[in-house]
């Protein structure tokens, strides 16, 4: 299961460096729109999460299982670029 991060603004679905390697996806193939710490992504509700999702789908045959988490002030907003 993963976790969908939202503030009032926007949203990124967190992604473990494992899962996207296991699908071939590396932090390139994401906009700089997303955001890393350590060996987790941040990707980007618009661009980048249905890159993964899509790649997730394709592989499993379903749609992965996510929880939503909403906050005013989003811990992401202060991360670096994904690369």
């Amino acid at each position: 299961m993963f976790t969908f991060y939202s503030d009032p603004g926007h949203g990124w679905l967190e992604v473990a460096w494992s899962d996207l390697k296991r699908l071939s996806l590396n932090p390139t193939d994401f906009s700089r729109c997303s955001s890393r710490k350590g060996n987790l992504f941040y990707l980007e509700e618009d661009c980048d999460a249905p890159i993964f999702l899509n790649a997730w789908e394709a592989m499993h045959g379903i749609k992965p299982q996510f929880r939503e988490v909403y906050q005013e002030r989003i811990f992401i907003r202060n991360l670096p670029s994904i690369y």
